[in-house]
């Protein structure tokens, strides 16, 4: 019986809920499995060691601590910004998430309060300081990894900033701060 081991290519469901229930993310919902490349660091750690073993078919749930999925909240990561940085027409909502270009490219946060001069913004993770429970279900196991895979013969010879202009016209949320291999690998589920 085929196993999940680090390099395999792997199709799955998953339903993540905070500890009284309530639904965050349901992958059925939206159709479509999620694909991933084990051991390439695109999942939270606790979620990508659940994998390691599992079978087709099989089903398993995780409970997660806030250090074990998006840690804890940094108060560093809570910043003032002034309100001139934002369009002039721009409608100001507490808890509204927004997005903008910071040193090392797009950055997210959410508003967590704004005057007429500053807005200060949350820029951890929505789920950090957040324990959490992931349902997954196996769907697939492909092939491990090897240097003759598909994605990697495509997208193998083109340069990070090639690759980088690619996940953008594809939409590929994050890609800026992606390293090659895993762009290859984005790309490649496209």
């Amino acid at each position: 019986m085929k196993t999940v081991t680090d390099g395999n290519s792997v199709k799955l469901h998953y339903k993540g809920t905070f500890p009284d229930g309530e639904v965050f993310d349901d992958s059925r919902l939206r159709g479509e499995t999620m694909n991933v490349l084990v051991g390439n660091g695109q999942l939270i750690k606790g979620f990508e060691s659940a994998l390691l073993g599992m079978t087709e078919g099989e089903t398993k749930t995780i409970n997660l601590t806030a250090d074990e999925a998006y840690g804890q909240v940094r108060p560093e990561a809570i910043v003032t910004a002034p309100r001139h940085a934002f369009p002039p027409d721009f409608e100001f909502e507490v808890g509204l998430r927004v997005q903008g270009q910071g040193p090392a490219g797009p950055v997210q946060a959410k508003i967590l309060s704004f005057n007429e001069e500053h807005v200060e913004l949350d820029h951890n993770h929505p789920l950090a300081g957040k324990d959490i429970n992931f349902e997954i279900e196996l769907v697939e196991i492909e092939a491990a990894a090897t240097d003759t895979n598909t994605a990697e013969k495509s997208f193998g010879d083109h340069t990070l900033k090639e690759l980088r202009a690619f996940a953008k016209e594809k939409g590929i949320r994050g890609f800026s701060r992606m390293k090659k291999a895993d762009l290859i690998t984005a790309l490649s589920e496209y």
